[in-house]
This record gives structure tokens, sequence and C-alpha cells, in this order.
């Protein structure tokens, strides 16, 4: 790597130097005050900022000549830097460049003057190392290629791609500073990093949305355009402020433009977001379904902008234990019938059995403008059903345009409880693997099943056990870290024990056992293990547990 380095100072009571070079310069203001500026001449291509994860956030605003660009909070590095994050000065050349940071620093036991900060090494660079540093990043799911990533949102396919965009963080490991990271795959195994896709502007932050190819050009943007919407979000002194907003592509989605007439569609509440539209062929028109608060609201378009609200949903029904978010709403078979049901999907944070965020579900019937569940005791007092009973999954959501009728699900490998903490650091945070949403039918209940996506047959990621009664399967390595997958038939349960599976002491919250309740007896458990989780797919998919796990090393023999 080809650098320019600079050393920002051991003392912030202490004046900075005017220069470091001609290219770059670091000014001293008032109080914990500081402007790191990059000249107009400069050709480096990045400004790598140094991290810490345990240090406050840093406000800076970023300047070129004279103009606010952006506001990104950054923890900058006060006591040792831990890694280093890019900043893209691509679009800055030719201009005067300048970040001014507002140092955020704990003087309470420092006496007030002269508080010593740590700040190491701010470089100008041609280059950024991405490459993997740390053992625990899977061999098989997707993450992203640095920092910080949480909820899928605006899958869809389009001519033999897949497209994954992501609540990402590109300035640390921690959430904040939402952006839609994205990346592409033709086989949903291995994934290419592309650039960010939507980027905050001066109506917010971009949190969760979907996408839709727009076949018929009923948006106005042309036939086939990829038409995104995507929750912008403010933070005020009084409170958040969320709102829907709209971008188009017109090159199969790898670039977008935001839409002039935004936002699009307002409400009346502070959580209003996680927009998710598909194109309905029963009242041949767009819905739209959005969490409100601890509900679900429903929208109907002609054109994907002006949208009318038909109905409401779930204020009485399912787990209310915490906000709503990430909705989802399809049509699916119902496996060896002719029978088609809808199902509505609910994630939820916290609220789940076993502690923090999950995915429930609701089965029902929709008429575009109405969803209405089948059976109203399955849902009530608080009563729920979970779409996988492992800890670590959330925020599922659908592709859209998936071919051959599937429904290719995803979700965040995580839980809101430690994802913050979770021993990683270059990186932070997976993406399970794509399931296959199906309805199956035992008695007169409909249940949620996900399959992995028939992608990974052939490609010996997982392990298969047949199983004819009652069973313990072990997975452990040669340190002796021990992940136990147990199926009690008499019970009609299946659990997943990790208590005692390598590192736990990050969170309280982490060394846990689950129990799945089991509908119709196994026949069979698919595993997937990764470098840092395993999937547990009971009789292919009808009950499934997810699980982080990190180990001493690899999980490679099982009994």
């Amino acid at each position: 790597m080809t650098t320019k380095t600079l050393t920002f100072g051991l003392l912030l009571s202490t004046l900075f130097a005017t220069s470091a070079s001609a290219q770059m310069k670091i000014e001293r203001l008032a109080h914990d005050n500081c402007n790191i500026r990059v000249a107009a001449s400069e050709q480096s291509k990045y400004l790598l900022l140094p991290i810490e994860d345990k240090a406050p956030e840093a406000n800076i605003r970023v300047i070129a000549n004279n103009d606010l660009q952006r506001t990104i909070n950054v923890r900058l590095a006060q006591n040792k830097v831990d890694y280093y994050v890019p900043f893209l000065l691509d679009e800055f050349r030719g201009k005067e460049l300048v970040l001014s940071a507002t140092l955020n620093i704990d003087r309470s036991n420092r006496g007030g003057v002269g508080a010593d900060v740590r700040l190491k090494d701010i470089r100008l660079s041609d280059t950024f190392d991405s490459s993997n540093k740390e053992k625990f990043r899977p061999a098989f799911h997707h993450t992203p290629e640095y920092a910080w990533m949480n909820d899928p949102n605006g899958m869809f396919y389009l001519d033999g791609v897949w497209h994954l965009f992501y609540q990402y963080n590109p300035y640390g490991s921690m959430w904040g500073n939402m952006n839609w990271g994205h990346s592409t795959s033709t086989d949903l195994i291995n994934w290419k990093h592309e650039p960010i896709a939507l980027a905050p502007d001066a109506h917010g932050t971009i949190f969760s949305g979907s996408c839709v190819v727009d076949k018929d050009g009923t948006a106005g943007f042309g036939k086939g355009a990829v038409i995104a919407l995507y929750t912008s979000a403010t933070a005020t002194p009084r409170g958040d402020i969320q709102f829907q907003s709209l971008a188009y592509s017109t090159d199969g989605g790898h670039t977008f433009k935001k839409y002039e007439g935004n936002p699009i569609l307002t409400a009346d509440i502070a959580d209003f977001r996680d927009p998710n539209m598909f194109w309905n062929e029963d009242i041949k028109a767009w819905n739209l379904i959005m969490s409100a608060g601890q509900e679900m609201r429903i929208y109907s378009s002609p054109n994907l902008k002006d949208w009318h609200e038909e109905s409401r949903f779930g204020l009485n029904l399912g787990c209310h234990g915490g906000v709503w978010e990430c909705p989802d709403l399809m049509k699916l078979p119902v496996e060896g019938s002719k029978e088609s049901k809808w199902v509505l999907i609910g994630n939820i944070n916290p609220g789940f059995i076993f502690g923090g965020s999950a995915t429930q579900y609701f089965v029902g019937d929709f008429d575009g403008h109405k969803f209405t569940v089948d059976d109203e005791a399955r849902y009530q007092n608080g009563n729920a059903l979970w779409q996988d009973y492992g800890k670590d999954h959330y925020a599922t959501v659908s592709f859209s345009n998936a071919p051959d009728g599937r429904h290719p699900m995803i979700a965040w490998m995580s839980n809101w409880e430690y994802a913050n903490d979770v021993p990683t650091m270059q990186y932070r945070s997976s993406n399970s693997i794509v399931r296959d949403a199906y309805l199956y039918k035992v008695g007169k209940d409909y249940f949620l099943g996900s399959r992995p996506a028939p992608e990974y047959n052939n490609a010996g990621l997982d392990k298969t056990v047949k199983v004819k009664g009652s069973c313990t399967i072990k997975l452990s390595n040669a340190e002796g870290d021990e992940a136990v997958i147990i199926y009690d038939q008499k019970a009609m349960t299946l659990t997943f024990d990790r208590s005692k599976c390598g590192q736990t002491d990050f969170s309280q919250n982490f060394a846990t056992k689950t129990t799945a309740p089991v509908h119709r007896k196994l026949t069979s458990i698919r595993i997937f293990i990764d470098n840092s989780s395993v999937e547990v797919f009971g009789n292919n998919g009808e009950v499934v547990l997810t699980n982080l796990v990190f180990p001493k090393s690899p999980l490679t023999i099982m009994k």
C-alpha cells in the first residue's frame, strides 16, 4: 500500500501542526474541534480514517468549496486503532475539501484542561486493503466487503443476476450512517461487491425498502426500469422523522437516480418505515405494505408514486414486545395441494421468545385491500408463529421478480441483543443462506416452511442426517468447542445449544439454548456449517434454527 502518513497528535491541548504536507493539513479549533484539509490538487483515492470501536462518535461535516456535502458520524480512534475505513476522495477531485470534526471527549476524570486524546495516523492512500483478516468471516455466506451491515433490502432478480442491497455503514463496524450497500451474484453463493447504491441526502439517511422491475413502465421511467422505495430518516431534537422516497434505475439496478418529487408517502407517526411493494395480478395494481409502529399499513397504487391507504393490520394479533419492522406479503402454494394462501411477514425487535429480534408470520387471505388471518386464536394473547427459532434470523424479506414462481428469502444473521458486540471488527454481520418459502398444512393449521434454495443442492456446503427417532448430533472441533442439536420425537421439539461453543463472553445473552416445535415427525436434519454459523433444517425446511457460533476453530467433527 502506497501511503502518505500523518500523525494526528498526542494531546488535543497541543496545537496540531498547521501542515503535514502540501496535500493535507490539520487545524486545531476551539474546544474539541479540528479541520482535516485535503488540497484540490491531491490525487490520492482515499483518506483512511482510524477507528476505535469503543471510542465515542465524532461528528464530521464534509465541506467541499465551502458547501456542506454531508454529515457522518465516525468513531475516530483515541487510544488505539482497531481498523481503518476509507473515505473516497474521487467525487471531490479538484475541490478544496474540509472534514470538520467535532470530537466527543469524556473529560470527567481528566481535570478538564489538557485532555489526552490519541487519534492515530490519518492517511492519504491510493489503495485500501479489504482482504480478509478475520477467522470468523464466512466462507459461503454473504458479508460486506468491510464495515457494518444489517437488514437486507431491495433484493430482486433480473437477467440471470441476483441483486442484494443492505443497510450499510461504510465508516465503521457498528450501526450508523445508513446507506444501501449492494452486492450481486449469479449463483447465490459467490457475491460481487458493487458500489454503494443509495447514499444519504438532504432528506436523511437511507433506511430499508424494496425494489421491483416495472415491466410495463407504470411509474413513467420506461419499461423495465427498476424502482426502489426506501425510508428517508432524519433525527431531529424532537425525535426521528421517517417518510418514504423513490429512486429509479434504467441500467438494471446498478445505478439509481432519486426522484425529484420525494417524499412520496408520509404518515403521522415516528416509526413509519421499510416499504415493501409488489405487483398484485388479482387487482392489476401495485400493493405496498409498511411497518407503522406496532402494526402494518397496506396501500395500493397504479404507478408506484401515488399511494392510497387500504387497510391496517396487527394491533391485537401476534407478538408486540417491540417495534414491527421489515414487512413482506406474498401468495404461496400449499404443498401437496392445489391451494394457495397469503403470508404476512412481520419482523419484530425485541419480542422473540428467546430474547431480542426475530421474524413472526401470519397466514390468511388478501384481496388487494385487506389482509385477514385464517384463525385469530393462533395469534391472540401475545402468541406468535416464528419463521426461525434460532437466535440469529432477523429482517427476513424476499427477492422480487424471482424466476419459476419462487419466493426466495434472506435474513440478517444476527440479533440486536449483541449485534454491535460480536467478535469481529474488519466486517460485522452476515446474511443467512437464501431459503425458498412455501406453506405446508398439518391438520387445519398452515405453517411457513423455508427450504435451502436449490442453488445449494450440489455445492457440497451441507450435511444431511437421516432421522428415525429421537437423536443428538454434536458438532465440535479439536479444541473441545461443541454445538449440540437435539431432536426429541416424544416432545416433538428440535433444540440447538451453543452455550459451550467457543467465544460467548461478549454478551450475557449469547450462550443460549433455543427450542423449536416440530409439527410433523422428522425424517431428516440438514445442517449448513460455516466459520461462524450453523443453520439447521428439519425435514428440509419445515422447522429451522439459525445461530451464530464463534469457535476456536471450525466445527469439522460431527457425531
